[in-house]
């Protein structure tokens, strides 16, 4: 069998199988053409068309058993491609990843990369929060984007956080990434890091009622970093509440803050009408990621 025919029969499988997907891919040839590459050993940038093109190479039938296996793995456990592999990539850059955090997707990333908030820091922008890390990818992100900038990364999860440690070590960033444990701003290690001129934050947001129809593959990560309604709440807005509340005073004059809603636009919307906030373009569309200025919050 070719490398090509093995991708192909994977992505029939999962087809068949009616995965879901999102952790990485958004269809089920990207996804097998991960696995396979990944199972194989090759980069998965390999080339699959072209003259460079890999397609047609042979796969020895021991290493086609071992893609039998992973791909087996990912219909029978529903888990996630990246923790079947221990790892993901956001934005070109490769992290380690297990079941103690949610896989890493980030709209945000997209937006520290391409300079799309550049605009409204300032020269004298330095320290950074990245609150709700989780495996830490935006943290390091922002570190690679921001050579001058000081990053604190924190997390209500002790798990969330050894294994942002893991990354933050494999990146190289000890010394400008601080980890800190967190109930959203109430650390008072955390304030005593601040204030803040810029705030990043991909917080759990999903409604009650998206939180009972997950596929699977989203209910293997954690809840905590998903259901925004651990206080009482139905509409996901839960933990943003209480952080558009505290966010002012931890926050430099000029400071903003960037925050991920992804498909809750409408009750974000629906619980702070009148807060003016700006909505950025992102690669899933203009109202998944949103822009607040301190000065917004305080009116």
């Amino acid at each position: 069998m070719t490398l090509i025919e093995l991708i192909e029969s994977g992505a029939q499988q999962l087809t068949d199988a009616k995965v879901s997907f999102g952790h990485g891919t958004t269809n089920a040839k990207d996804e097998a053409a991960w696995l396979v590459l990944w199972c194989l050993g090759l980069p998965l940038d390999s080339a699959l068309d072209g003259e460079e093109s890999i397609a047609n190479q042979p796969v020895a039938p021991v290493d086609t058993a071992r893609v039998a296996t992973l791909l087996g793995a990912r219909v029978s456990t529903r888990k996630p491609a990246a923790y079947l592999t221990n790892e993901a990539w956001l934005q070109g850059v490769a992290f380690y990843v297990d079941e103690r955090v949610i896989v890493p997707r980030s709209l945000i990333a997209e937006l520290l990369v391409d300079a799309t908030i550049d605009y409204w820091l300032k020269e004298s922008t330095h320290t950074v929060l990245d609150l709700c890390t989780g495996n830490g990818s935006l943290a390091i992100l922002a570190a690679m984007t921001y050579p001058d900038v000081v990053l604190t990364a924190s997390d209500l999860s002790a798990d969330a956080l050894a294994v942002a440690r893991i990354n933050v070590d494999k990146h190289g960033l000890q010394e400008r990434v601080t980890l800190l444990e967190s109930d959203g701003l109430g650390s008072s290690k955390l304030q005593a890091r601040g204030p803040f001129d810029l705030i990043l934050c991909n917080p759990p947001y999903v409604n009650a009622q998206s939180m009972a129809a997950l596929p699977a593959e989203y209910l293997a990560e954690p809840a905590l970093a998903l259901d925004g309604n651990t206080a009482g709440g139905s509409d996901g807005m839960d933990f943003i509440r209480a952080l558009l509340q505290d966010a002012p005073k931890n926050m430099t004059p000029g400071a903003v803050l960037v925050l991920e809603v992804g498909n809750e636009c409408q009750h974000f919307e629906a619980a702070f009408p009148k807060l003016e906030v700006i909505w950025l373009e992102t690669s899933a569309g203009d109202d998944q990621v949103l822009l607040i200025t301190r000065e917004a919050l305080l009116k």
